[in-house]
C-alpha cells in the first residue's frame, strides 16, 4: 500500500502535519485483519520510524462499530473448504508470522503510536492496538480476547497482556472470553486513557500539530467505574487454581451469581483451547518479553491448526451460526496432556522469527 492509498484499500494511510495516520477499512467486516493489511500496517511503520517529518502514529478503524473485531478467522475456514487443509495451515501460519511480527514491532515503535480503541477491540484488534504506547478508550470501547469461544486461543500477544493483569483478572477474562469496558480495561493494563467519544474529532485534528502526550491530557477525563473489581475476591481465589477443572468446581462453590454464570460460560467453550489457553497463561507469566511470548503463541496458534475444535468453532459462530459446537474431545477430562504439551513444542525451521532480536533475546 501506497500514501495517498484510494478509499478501497484495506488500509488507508495519509500524512497531516506530523502525524501519520493508519484507518483499518473493512467496515463491513468490523475491520478484521487480513493478511493485506497486516503487511500494510508493517510497511507503513517502516516508511514513518526513518521519516523525521512523522512524528507520530494513529491508528482508527473505519466505520461506527469498532476499531478491529479480530483477525480474519472466516478466511481460515474457507481456506479449508477451497483450497484444502494444507494449503490453508500453510497460509495461516504466514498469517500469524507477520502479524505477530508486526505487533512485536508496535511495541518496539520509537515514536508515540496513538491507538484509538473505539468501539469494539476484539482479538486481534487487541494485537494491532494494546501494544501501542498510548491507548486510547472511550465509553463505547469493548476489548476482550474471545479465542476459546472459537476453538482457539488468546494470541497477538494477548497472553503477555492478560497474564501481567492485577491477579488473575486476566485468567478470569482469557478463559470466558469476555469483553471489558472502558473501566476495566484500564484497570487490566489494555489502555491507558479515557477520551470521551465526543472527543476524538478534537484529538484526531490536534495530533498532526501537537504531541501525543499533551493532547490526550487535555482531552483525557474520568472513566466510567471499572466493574472488576468488586469481583476480585472470588477471581482471584477461583482462578488462582492450577487446573481448569479445579477453576470450575470453585467457581461453582463461590456462591455468587457472577461465580456461577462464568462457569457456565467456560462451560461452553472447547475442552482443548480452555486448558492450552490456562498453561499458556501460566507459561507466560515467567517469560521475560513480549518477543518471547509472541514465539510461544506462535507455537501454539500453529498447533492448534491441527486440533478440529478451531474449525468447529468457526463453523458455529461465524459460517452456521448455530451457536451449538461439537468439540472433540467434548469433555475437559478427555483432553490428553501431552496433546497439550505438544503445543508448546518448538518448531525447528518454523519457529517465529523477529528480526530485532538476537539469539532469542529481546
Amino acid at each position: 500500500m501506497s500514501a495517498g492509498a484510494g478509499g478501497d484499500a484495506p488500509v488507508l494511510r495519509h500524512v497531516e502535519g506530523g502525524a501519520g495516520f493508519l484507518t483499518l477499512n473493512r467496515p463491513r467486516a468490523l475491520n478484521s485483519l487480513n493478511h493485506a493489511m497486516v503487511l500494510a500496517v508493517e510497511e507503513s511503520l517502516t516508511a514513518w520510524e526513518e521519516d523525521p517529518a512523522v512524528r507520530t502514529v494513529v491508528l482508527t478503524g473505519s466505520g461506527d462499530r469498532g476499531l478491529c473485531a479480530g483477525g480474519d478467522v472466516r478466511a481460515i475456514f474457507d481456506d479449508v473448504r477451497s483450497a484444502g487443509e494444507s494449503a490453508a495451515v500453510g497460509a495461516s501460519e504466514r498469517f500469524w508470522h507477520d502479524e505477530y511480527r508486526m505487533n512485536g514491532r508496535i511495541a518496539r515503535f520509537p515514536k508515540p503510536y496513538v491507538a484509538v480503541m473505539d468501539g469494539l477491540v476484539l482479538g486481534g484488534g487487541v494485537g494491532v492496538s494494546a501494544h501501542g504506547s498510548v491507548r486510547v478508550v472511550t465509553e463505547r470501547s469493548q476489548v476482550g480476547m474471545p479465542e476459546t469461544t472459537i476453538g482457539f486461543v488468546p494470541d497477538v500477544g494477548g497472553t503477555y497482556l492478560l497474564s501481567r493483569a492485577p491477579g488473575e483478572l486476566g485468567t478470569h477474562l482469557a478463559l470466558t472470553g469476555a469483553p471489558v469496558g472502558p473501566g476495566d480495561a484500564l484497570l487490566c493494563g489494555l489502555a491507558d486513557h479515557f477520551v470521551p467519544s465526543s472527543s476524538l474529532p478534537e484529538l484526531l485534528t490536534a495530533v498532526a500539530t501537537e504531541p501525543a502526550a499533551d493532547v490526550v491530557a487535555r482531552l483525557a477525563a474520568a472513566p466510567p467505574p471499572a466493574r472488576l473489581p468488586e469481583a476480585r475476591e472470588w477471581i482471584d481465589r477461583c482462578y488462582a487454581a492450577d487446573t481448569v477443572e479445579e477453576i470450575l468446581r470453585r467457581l461453582r462453590d463461590a456462591g455468587t451469581a457472577d461465580a456461577a454464570a462464568a462457569a457456565d460460560t467456560i462451560g461452553s467453550k472447547s475442552p482443548t483451547s480452555l486448558k492450552v489457553t490456562l498453561a499458556a497463561l501460566r507459561r507466560a507469566r515467567g517469560l521475560p518479553s513480549l518477543d518471547a511470548v509472541l514465539r510461544q503463541e506462535y507455537r501454539v496458534s500453529c498447533a492448534m491448526l491441527a486440533a478440529p475444535d478451531l474449525m468447529e468453532g468457526i463453523r458455529a459462530q461465524l459460517v452456521d451460526k448455530d451457536r451449538d459446537p461439537k468439540w472433540s474431545p467434548a469433555t475437559l477430562p478427555e483432553v490428553d496432556t501431552a496433546e497439550v504439551e505438544r503445543c508448546f513444542a518448538p518448531r525447528p525451521g518454523r519457529e517465529l522469527e523477529l528480526p530485532w532480536a538476537v539469539d532469542g533475546a529481546s
